[in-house]
């Protein structure tokens, strides 16, 4: 094939035959291989413009209302029905530059078609394809297995992300039972919160598509695909468990770290009100020398000073005990 032939948006135009093959076109055959009834296109899309999207609505019939929200990048993910064709919306994830970002990948499936189309942060389904060319007997099946093998590939990606979570968790709880607060540990509880809302977000909407697809009538999921689209929900409800118990945890461990701080502020508190008072003692006595009085008793004792002094150092160890005892020092 010419690639030349294909828009930039369109990354792969491919005919799977019926019997497992495949063969790259361009989109002027397209309705050539839907009108001949052999196999069914995959064709994938990255970020489209509209014009692109028009002519994917010509040639398979797609609904306007689908299209406008196919060149949307900001929808929930769901499935709607248009007729012969199923509009599904998921969410992607992936690390670029050690940052987590989100995307989406809309899929049109009919009888005999699958569009994908990714918006941002998306990773190539090429490979998926190369998988599934591996097994013919599974491209036979049509084209709801490559929307299985589609959905499959974007759950999978979820479980890294998700123990990735969980390590930082475990790594965020040691640094908040440290003996030295950080302001750094509070950030980062605050930011890996924000991040599993944002997972939460996209992983528990997906349950409910895979339910949907599961369930839905008529030809376009093949009963072998049901099977496999069972096991991809599996996947995404154990993603979705992780997910909210992360949640919890570190809801948990913002109250803990808050408990720890004001703890520690009153530990500080009783240690500073503690000396504070092991200075007033002698502070009170000697202050009574500051004052101008001819008739002191002391003042005519030559032992009066070291008497006293002792006493000072009496009262500042009695002091110091009963605090100690009482775990203020």
């Amino acid at each position: 094939m010419n690639t030349n032939a294909l828009p930039p948006s369109v990354k792969s135009c491919t005919h799977y035959h019926s019997d497992g093959s495949r063969r790259a076109i361009n989109l002027e055959q397209v309705r050539q291989v839907m009108d001949s009834g052999d196999g069914f296109v995959w064709i994938g899309l990255y970020e489209p413009d509209l014009a692109t999207l028009e002519r994917m609505r010509e040639l398979f019939d797609l609904h306007r209302l689908a299209i406008e929200d196919a060149a949307k990048a900001h929808q929930r993910p769901k499935v709607e029905a248009f007729g012969n064709t199923l509009f599904v919306v998921m969410h992607t994830s992936q690390q670029v530059e050690s940052k987590l970002q989100y995307g989406e990948t809309h899929a049109f499936l009919g009888e005999r078609f699958l569009i994908t189309i990714r918006h941002a942060a998306s990773l190539s389904y090429e490979p998926v394809r190369e998988r599934l060319e591996l097994e013919p007997e599974l491209l036979r099946l049509g084209p709801s297995v490559c929307l299985w093998a589609v959905l499959d590939a974007v759950v999978d990606n979820y479980l890294p992300i998700t123990e990735e979570f969980t390590t930082t968790l475990d790594g965020l709880e040691k640094a908040i039972f440290a003996d030295r607060y950080k302001r750094s540990t509070v950030r980062r509880l605050y930011e890996l919160k924000r991040e599993v809302n944002l997972m939460r977000m996209a992983v528990t909407p997906l349950q409910d598509v895979l339910s949907q697809l599961r369930r839905h009538p008529g030809k376009l999921i093949a009963d072998e695909v049901r099977l496999y689209l069972r096991d991809v929900h599996d996947h995404v409800a154990r993603v979705a468990d992780t997910v909210d118990t992360l949640r919890d945890m570190l809801g948990t461990a913002l109250s803990v770290n808050l408990s720890l701080v004001t703890l520690a502020q009153g530990e500080t508190v009783k240690r500073l009100g503690a000396w504070a008072a092991l200075l007033a003692a002698p502070t009170l006595i000697t202050s009574w020398y500051g004052m101008n009085f001819a008739d002191m008793p002391e003042l005519a004792s030559p032992h009066a000073y070291p008497i006293l002094g002792g006493a000072v150092l009496l009262a500042c160890i009695v002091l110091y005990r009963l605090f100690k005892r009482a775990g203020w020092l």
